[in-house]
């Protein structure tokens, strides 16, 4: 498996790698992962389009919004 260019990245998501929402994207994106870490905390902040742009979200409600797939990433 490759790593995703920055082209391949916006061309997909309409974002530039560092401001990435969980949503919004251009296409609809069926691998969205969320690792298993995060769900022990009660909140998240995410990006929100930009680089310099974040927003809060409880994190049980961010695997609600992106019906992301809740892994181990160690």
């Amino acid at each position: 498996m490759m790593k995703a260019d920055a082209n391949f990245v916006r061309e997909i998501t309409r974002f530039a790698i560092g401001g990435i929402p969980p949503i919004g994207h251009r296409q609809q994106i069926d691998f969205i992962f969320i690792d298993e870490d995060l769900l022990q905390l009660e909140s998240v902040w995410a990006a929100a389009g930009t680089p310099n742009a974040v927003f809060h979200l409880k994190a049980k409600d961010l695997v609600q919004i992106t019906q992301g797939k809740i892994i181990a990433i160690k």
